[in-house]
């Protein structure tokens, strides 16, 4: 039988709150941002913009769950302390606390337009569906073959150093692919030596560009926020850490070959 989350958290006057249904804003997911800085998602539940949402005492902030249709994480009851002309200030309740980044819940109702709704139109249908043993800290290792993740999805992975991603992409050299969506463009690199794709990707995670000459010109004029908007990661190819290492130089100057990112792409050799 469903359980309500009513029954977990339960509101006594609907009027104080708004609901804050918090989705992909066009360049992060609110899930990775909940991950990669508490200050941030903070500052999701600030932003005013032009108009005043957020005209109540509370914000119930639920994170869309984009792993999993229709599913929702709590990301905690906020209070309304001030409000500006483009913005709010608002402090972090005590109140449920402990459900934060655990409590996964089901929407069954119509879908979300907007971001800001009236706590009674929709708290009641809001079902618990899960809640996790600990708060939740990036998805789960999905495989070699399966990683097409953007900037911004790897980014608090990297930063929070999980552990099932590090140890696997610490055992393995490779050959990856960096497509930056926004033009097409193409960059191939490859991971070789002692340092494994994940120290090679963290020092993309940290610079935007990885030391990586027509990478490093691009992010040095447009910021690191256009590869978190922009650039997607994958494996052309990987192997054992025993692989020579000219054997992995000679595979990634093949995929360059194959895909013309020397020509057409961000490689300049």
């Amino acid at each position: 039988m469903d359980i309500a989350v009513s029954k977990v958290i339960p509101i006594q006057s609907f009027s104080d709150y708004k609901i804050h249904f918090a989705v992909w804003n066009g360049e992060n997911q609110p899930l990775d941002v909940f991950v990669r800085s508490s200050q941030e998602w903070k500052s999701w539940n600030e932003w005013r913009g032009t108009r005043n949402d957020f005209n109540c005492r509370y914000i119930f902030s639920l994170i869309r769950y984009y792993h999993r249709p229709e599913m929702w994480l709590f990301g905690g009851i906020f209070e309304v302390i001030s409000r500006h002309a483009d913005s709010y200030t608002v402090e972090l309740c005590d109140n449920y606390k402990e459900y934060i980044g655990r409590l996964l819940i089901h929407y069954a109702g119509p879908g979300v337009r907007g971001r800001a709704f009236h706590m009674r139109n929709h708290f009641e249908q809001l079902i618990v569906a899960q809640i996790f043993e600990e708060a939740y800290s990036g998805e789960a290792f999905c495989g070699y073959e399966s990683i097409e993740h953007g900037f911004s999805r790897l980014e608090p992975i990297f930063k929070q150093n999980k552990p099932d991603w590090k140890t696997a992409l610490e055992s393995i050299k490779g050959v990856y692919l960096i497509v930056d969506k926004k033009v097409g463009k193409m960059y191939v690199g490859s991971a070789y030596g002692e340092s494994g794709i994940w120290s090679r990707w963290s020092c993309y995670i940290g610079t935007g560009h990885g030391w990586s000459d027509e990478l490093t010109k691009l992010i040095r004029e447009k910021g690191i926020e256009y590869a978190r908007k922009y650039f997607q990661f994958s494996l052309l190819e990987f192997c054992s850490m025993k692989t020579d290492d000219n054997d992995v130089i000679d595979r990634e100057q093949y995929w360059k070959r194959v895909l013309l990112t020397g020509e057409f792409g961000y490689n300049g050799n």
